[in-house]
């Protein structure tokens, strides 16, 4: 893996951006939404933090996360289809045709 860019060893799986369209009865498409620092994981040619990707049928979501080289311990906060999931529970959670995947870091403030 390229150090020096996060996205280096990415899936090129960002429908259309290769002609292909999510389709196969192997393949789902999956809104993949990185807020904040995390944003840099995301492929080229996402526009306003997400981008659709595609995916094979029973990818988890820490697979899905992994494919993008987003580092575990940056995923704070993680949604499918607004509905949290757990540290434990995303490397079981399957997710499905059509899900949207929201990540955001921890973050700081005072």
């Amino acid at each position: 893996m390229d150090t020096a860019n996060p996205k280096a060893g990415a899936a090129p799986s960002v429908d259309g951006d290769d002609g292909d369209t999510v389709g196969s009865s192997d393949e789902i498409a999956v809104t993949l939404k990185l807020y904040a620092s995390l944003g840099v994981y995301l492929p080229a040619g996402a526009k306003k933090n997400e981008s659709v990707v595609k995916a094979s049928v029973g990818t988890t979501v820490r697979a899905l996360l992994d494919t993008y080289n987003v580092p575990p311990e940056a995923c704070h906060l993680v949604l499918v289809n607004g509905v949290y999931q757990a540290p434990d529970d995303r490397c079981i959670m399957q997710l499905a045709d059509g899900d949207s995947l929201a990540v955001w870091p921890p973050v700081a403030g005072g």
